[in-house]
């Protein structure tokens, strides 16, 4: 008994080693906690109000789109994020989050909130949060070093997944509660608590590259470096192909396979959508846990054509329990994909334009609002079914291809840069 708690212990210290005595590090990941918090309550409030305003699932999906546009400017956010401080940059969008939320959580509360401020205010709220992601993501590494990033990453993801849970049911609780004005207040609340965070690491962060150069002559330049880089162009390849094919599924139509292959209730939704973010929160563990381990490139390649099988056999189930079982394991399995896209993208380019790299990979993920309104009119043709399974297989194919043409990706173990 002894032995089996001795070796939890290490296991456990092993998982959190980049939070254990790493005071910079443990403020960034309460802060990124408080601060996804916010964003997935306010997601799910706003999403809410705007539905309940005009009862048109089209005005909902203007709102969305709002929302997410912002993703489209991560090459400049990225630039940004190499040419000022990046603990700056997070201050001001937490700040401006916070500030976003409090005018429309302020009008709600007067009842003066019409659909086209609740628009705009979707579209500040998203200037907000997917511009800071090069900045947010690039500072790990500052504070870490290389031989802890790929744990930083994964407990960095499972405080996501764990918001990912939290968040919506929280929202939800408190619209039942208390109200989605009150709900929103709540949200703002977590952006100030993420603010509080982020200031005493106002000393990290700084700027990697010469002020003198243009923002629009940095993301060219940017561009260009990565291009020649084909280990990170591979990664970013991924992350669109991904992004393009399957996360528009979990992210948009996960009710219908609720409704009409399970017919399952809105309880049965959200219990199977837990189990994903369970799943997501158990492999986060798994891959903290591993440390600074070799053949990072084959666990995220291998890792990702697992996860996109795992949704080709989800698109033929038509049993509850199994489609139950099968989310778990799809939610396990993303962990590689989420995880590693972005540790791999810092550990195969220069430190110089690791901002810009993550501004591509935030604009990679950008593609998903158009994506889903592909997938959509597809399905409304072939059904659900069959397009999930197509496209599972789609991105296996893809991935098989990029692996033939870049066999360095699955070698790559992240030790040195130059591997790349």
């Amino acid at each position: 008994m002894t032995t089996d708690s001795t070796g939890n212990d290490r296991g456990l210290r092993a998982a959190l080693a980049s939070l254990r005595g790493n005071r910079p590090f443990q403020r960034l990941w309460f802060s990124n906690v408080f601060f996804f918090s916010g964003v997935w309550t306010q997601t799910l409030v706003l999403g809410w109000l705007a539905f309940d305003m005009t009862h048109s699932e089209f005005l909902v999906a203007v709102f969305t789109a709002a929302r997410l546009a912002p993703m489209l400017l991560g090459p400049v956010a990225g630039a940004f994020a190499d040419r000022h401080n990046r603990v700056r940059l997070l201050v001001v969008a937490c700040a401006w989050a916070m500030g976003a939320v409090s005018v429309v959580a302020a009008l709600a509360t007067a009842g003066l909130l019409p659909y086209w401020v609740l628009v705009v205010g979707g579209l500040a709220i998203g200037l907000a949060q997917s511009p800071s992601q090069p900045a947010r993501a690039s500072l790990v590494l500052e504070l870490v070093g290389r031989e802890n990033l790929s744990n930083a990453n994964a407990l960095n993801a499972m405080a996501l997944n764990m918001t990912q849970v939290i968040g919506p049911g929280l929202g939800g609780a408190l619209i039942a509660a208390v109200g989605a004005p009150a709900a929103l207040w709540v949200s703002t609340a977590w952006y100030g608590a993420s603010l509080a965070l982020l200031l005493p690491l106002r000393g990290y962060g700084k700027a990697v590259h010469d002020q003198a150069q243009s923002v629009l002559a940095m993301v060219v330049g940017g561009f260009r470096i990565i291009g020649r880089n084909r280990l990170a162009v591979a990664v970013l390849l991924v992350t669109l192909a991904a992004n393009t094919l399957l996360w528009p599924v979990y992210q948009s139509f996960m009710p219908v396979f609720a409704e009409e292959s399970l017919g399952l209730d809105a309880a049965g939704l959200g219990a199977l959508l837990t189990c994903c973010g369970i799943g997501g929160l158990v492999g986060s563990l798994v891959i903290a846990g591993l440390g600074d381990f070799r053949h990072k490139g084959a666990v995220f390649v291998v890792g990702t054509a697992v996860w996109a099988s795992l949704w080709v056999l989800f698109a033929l189930s038509g049993s509850v329990p199994l489609s139950f079982v099968l989310m778990c394991v799809i939610g396990l399995s993303s962990a590689a994909f989420g995880v590693l896209q972005t540790t791999l993208l810092l550990l195969t380019t220069d430190p110089a334009v690791h901002g810009r790299a993550l501004g591509l990979q935030e604009l990679a993920i950008g593609i998903m609002p158009m994506a889903t309104l592909v997938l959509g009119a597809i399905a409304e043709r072939a059904g659900l079914d069959r397009t999930v399974f197509g496209a599972g297989l789609l991105l296996v194919v893809a991935l098989v291809v990029l692996t033939l043409r870049v066999p360095d990706l699955l070698r790559f173990s992240g030790k040195d840069v130059r591997e790349g």
